[in-house]
């Protein structure tokens, strides 16, 4: 749909620079922060726009990275690259660093010198160069573009818009949506890729509380780990080397003993991952009633399997706990989304928007249906959504399946003559990456268990006019009418006789493997069918296929149409793994029920949960001694050691480690967590109960400096107590 003339990019300006939000709500772009800048200076921001972002001179961007992609942030503190980030974002690196042997998940680390930092290998960070507007050229490029072309126009002008912003420098190019569709922005990045571990806490401090207080306040959790950033001896980007130098950043953060108090200005800068506010009420009633509960029962599926076998041995605890983690934190907040959509009326509110938007719109040809629209592709759609669920969190979980998948299109890559000797070096690359992360994660109990489970719970919950005839056959062929039993069998004939699951066989196999050989085995037709791409037309033909372009087409109108609604009010645009600023306070709540919940823990709170040998809330002997002795250091407060607290900024998946910046621009905090009462806040953000958890960068320091003994590591930091 061609974007009308009295909606032009000055339309779209301008909305960043009239009526302020409430300023709790929304993730800022950076570049277009001053806009803000007013409100920003009436909650308490003592430093200037320009401090925050700016081209021309060091500003608070150039402290902050985004961690291998956009999972997590980071922030830079100190002279020679040492970068902070939460516990959760460096478990993978931690974990796959400890042995029963040296085991520092368990007991934690510090290096000591430069010598003694763990190379990472695979992870990098990526600092933010720059963002220009690049709306009119892209739109430009669109017009006149039908629904066919307008995905390959989106791309040409993209690359083209790359390629002249990266030519003759070693930055990396993107070209981000902005508003669904309605305005695009060039970012810039300079990559690092020699990224080593430094230093964590005892897991036991760094996930205290495990899954149970997770997305729960209060916490008293010591969510950080301390990286390093390598450069060569010019200070550019190298891939890893002995005789690359830590990085000489642009800017660190100084680190703020101060303490905090209620209604303090707090801000968080970092990338926050994806957003859905502008979602209307279809798309929350299926998440609540249809979607969420089924990814709920099938990651828990993985986690009871995994679990089992890590109650086994340190050695496959050590193996899956990357995994187990990583699932185990968003089968909990699924759980607490579909709950809090429930609780907070969500759908209801979203209603009442939809009804006035209606209103609005009805002398407006272009937006009258729009709503209906959305109601009948939801109709169409939604007798299949279970099963779409079903393959991106069930079919396609267990780890064999990503495996063979992964070699399967590899080495067809690798095998193209459309391929160049530099791009098949590349693929070589990543495949051994995969191969080498699979044989050292891969556990023949679990995940024989999960594949034999999730298919039987397939089979049950999904339509059988949905089932294609490669998984029928399955049913029919060796265990008609007793699906579990069948797919137990089908299991113990795949771990048998494929080449591509145990680990001693693939071992073999890699280095003969071709796409002959991969055609003959057993596992290759069945994984190949639950190929994305194949396997969705073939069950479903064009359906998903259709609900995904023609929402896409709705979504873009429906955020064109809110555009023009509100003109001259600020709208924050959905979270897109780019870099964001979200600003507000230090803030207590009191929950739906009357529960009034404070600004902080301490040391206190923790040893009331503390529980000896729990596998949640025990605690380090070293941790028991320096409390006991109160033995405090620098970083008391009022008797004891906080260690975390609350702020009612915006935040979502991917802000997991950013800063929390005080108004004079010192680091107090990481952000680390939401809390329960408001964890619809992807879809919907509630200004009276949205809370962000931290922990208190005190905290981090007093585990760091009594009990870690890391006194080179804390001579590095800007310390200030004024």
């Amino acid at each position: 749909m061609n974007q009308p003339k009295f909606l032009s990019f000055v339309l779209l300006f301008t909305l960043f620079v009239s009526t302020m939000a409430h300023a709790d709500e929304g993730m800022w772009i950076p570049m277009l922060i001053g806009k803000n800048y007013d409100q920003m200076k009436k909650q308490g921001f003592k430093l200037t726009a320009e401090d925050l972002y700016s081209i021309n001179k060091a500003s608070i961007k150039d402290a902050i990275v985004s961690m291998g992609g956009g999972f997590c942030t980071g922030e830079i503190v100190s002279g020679k690259g040492l970068m902070f980030t939460n516990h959760h974002c460096g478990f993978e690196s931690i974990s796959a660093n400890s042995t029963p042997q040296n085991n520092i998940l368990d007991n934690g680390f510090y290096a000591k010198s430069y010598a003694e930092e763990k190379p990472i290998a695979g992870l990098y960070v990526e600092f933010l160069v720059s963002i220009t507007d690049v709306t009119p050229q892209v739109m430009a490029a669109l017009k006149d573009a039908d629904d066919a072309s307008r995905g390959e126009k989106l791309e040409k002008i993209s690359k083209k818009l790359i390629e002249q912003a990266t030519k003759g420098n070693r930055y990396r190019g993107a070209v981000n949506s902005f508003f669904k569709g309605n305005q695009y922005f060039l970012y810039l990045y300079n990559k690092f890729s020699d990224v080593r571990l430094v230093g964590a806490p005892p897991q036991s401090v760094g996930k205290f509380g495990g899954d149970t207080d997770n997305w729960t306040w209060p916490r008293h959790t010591g969510d950080f780990s301390v990286f390093r950033i390598y450069a060569d001896k010019n200070g550019n980007p190298a891939s890893y080397s002995a005789n690359n130098v830590p990085y000489t950043p642009k800017k660190f953060l100084p680190i703020s003993l101060k303490g905090i108090k209620n209604g303090d200005f707090a801000m968080v800068y970092g990338y926050p991952g994806s957003t859905d506010r502008y979602l209307t009420s279809n798309g929350v009633r299926l998440a609540a009633e249809q979607t969420n509960p089924i990814i709920v029962k099938l990651r828990d599926i993985r986690l009871k399997a995994w679990k089992e076998e890590m109650n086994k041995s340190v050695d496959t605890r050590l193996k899956l706990s990357a995994d187990y983690n990583k699932v185990s934190n968003y089968w909990k907040y699924f759980i607490g989304q579909t709950e809090q959509l429930k609780n907070l009326n969500i759908y209801v509110q979203k209603q009442q928007e939809e009804a006035e938007f209606t209103k609005w719109a009805a002398d407006k040809p272009q937006y009258a249906s729009l709503m209906s629209d959305y109601q009948k592709l939801y109709a169409t759609y939604e007798p299949y959504a279970i099963h779409k669920t079903y393959i991106n969190e069930g079919l396609l979980a267990p780890g064999f399946v990503d495996e063979a998948l992964n070699n399967c299109f590899g080495q067809l890559a690798l095998e193209s003559s459309k391929r160049d000797a530099k791009e098949k070096a590349e693929i070589k690359d990543e495949l051994k990456k995969i191969n080498e992360n699979y044989i050292k994660s891969y556990n023949l109990f679990a995940d024989k268990k999960i594949f034999t489970q999730i298919m039987t719970s397939w089979y049950a919950d999904v339509p059988k006019d949905q089932h294609p005839a490669f998984i029928e056959d399955v049913v029919t062929k060796i265990a008609p009418g007793d699906p579990a039993l069948a797919f137990s069998r089908f299991a113990d004939y795949l771990w048998q006789n494929s080449n591509l699951i145990d680990t001693l066989k693939l071992k073999a196999f890699l280095p003969n493997r071709s796409v002959d050989k991969l055609r003959q085995d057993p596992l290759v037709p069945y994984v190949i069918n639950l190929n994305p791409s194949s396997y969705k037309q073939t069950v479903f033909g064009t359906k998903l296929t259709d609900f995904d372009a023609q929402k896409e087409k709705l979504d873009r109108l429906y955020l064109q149409a809110l555009l023009e609604k509100n003109q001259g009010k600020l709208m924050s645009p959905d979270a897109n793994s780019t870099m964001r600023i979200t600003y507000g306070n230090v803030q207590d709540y009191t929950a739906k029920d009357g529960k009034h919940f404070d600004t902080q823990t301490d040391l206190d709170g923790a040893m009331k949960k503390y529980k000896a040998g729990d596998s949640e809330f025990d605690l380090p002997a070293a941790w028991l001694d320096a409390y006991k002795q109160k033995n405090f250091g620098r970083y008391a407060d009022h008797g004891t050691v906080p260690i975390g607290f609350i702020t009612n900024n915006d935040i979502t998946g991917g802000n997991s480690g950013s800063p929390v910046i005080n108004a004079d621009g010192e680091l107090i905090g990481l952000a680390f967590d939401s809390n329960w009462e408001a964890m619809s806040g992807e879809i919907a953000f509630n200004k009276d109960y949205k809370r962000t958890i931290c922990v208190d960068v005190r905290y981090v320091l007093w585990c760091m400096d009594i009990l870690g003994h890391a006194d080179n590591l804390i001579s590095e930091l800007e310390i200030r107590t004024k």
